[in-house]
């Protein structure tokens, strides 16, 4: 009967009941961490000058298009794909240029309003901190004009990711030639 001594019944009120030692209550936290909850994203980002000033534009203009090229050769390798991919490169590239240079134009009048209130207020040092940040903004501004007329001209940063997608596509022609034809023995 020791063999079954674990299962020892205890008789309470005519029902049998296993004896088990008290298990004292320890709270969850002890050994389960809990993760923070989960940030819900922004609705709707707000522009500043680092995502919506100029850096939006060099972010654009420095992106790799050689390789883009390449891999669009390689899925369509028709001339009239290139042509309309560069049109398509173009015309995000007037649309970044236009998206920085609403920003920066929306950003001067803010400083421009600023400057007048804080003027009439007497508030010197302000104004001229608000000076420094409109002559910068000017600045990125007249840069960006630059290299919008620079695009249209075909010259400059703007018709350099076109010099890119167009070398990258003739590179994947290339790459289809050379694998379908050239290493082909006879």
């Amino acid at each position: 009967m020791g063999l079954f001594n674990i299962f020892n019944r205890q008789r309470l009120n005519g029902h049998t009941m296993a004896m088990e030692p008290a298990i004292p209550d320890i709270p969850e936290t002890l050994f389960i961490e809990k993760e923070a909850p989960e940030k819900e994203p922004p609705e709707a980002k707000s522009v500043t000058p680092l995502n919506g000033g100029i850096l939006l534009l060099y972010d654009f203009l420095d992106k790799n298009y050689e390789s883009k090229g390449y891999n669009d050769a390689l899925i369509n390798p028709d001339a009239t794909h290139l042509d309309q991919n560069v049109i398509a490169l173009k015309n995000d590239l007037e649309r970044s240029i236009r998206k920085v240079k609403t920003f920066y134009e929306d950003f001067i009048r803010q400083i421009n309003f600023h400057i007048s209130s804080r003027s009439r207020s007497g508030m010197i040092d302000t104004v001229e901190e608000l000076s420094v940040k409109k002559e910068i903004a000017e600045s990125h501004i007249s840069q960006v004009k630059e290299i919008e007329e620079q695009a249209k001209q075909n010259e400059g940063v703007g018709h350099g990711i076109i010099i890119s997608y167009t070398r990258g596509f003739r590179n994947g022609l290339a790459a289809i030639s050379s694998h379908m034809i050239l290493n082909k023995t006879f």
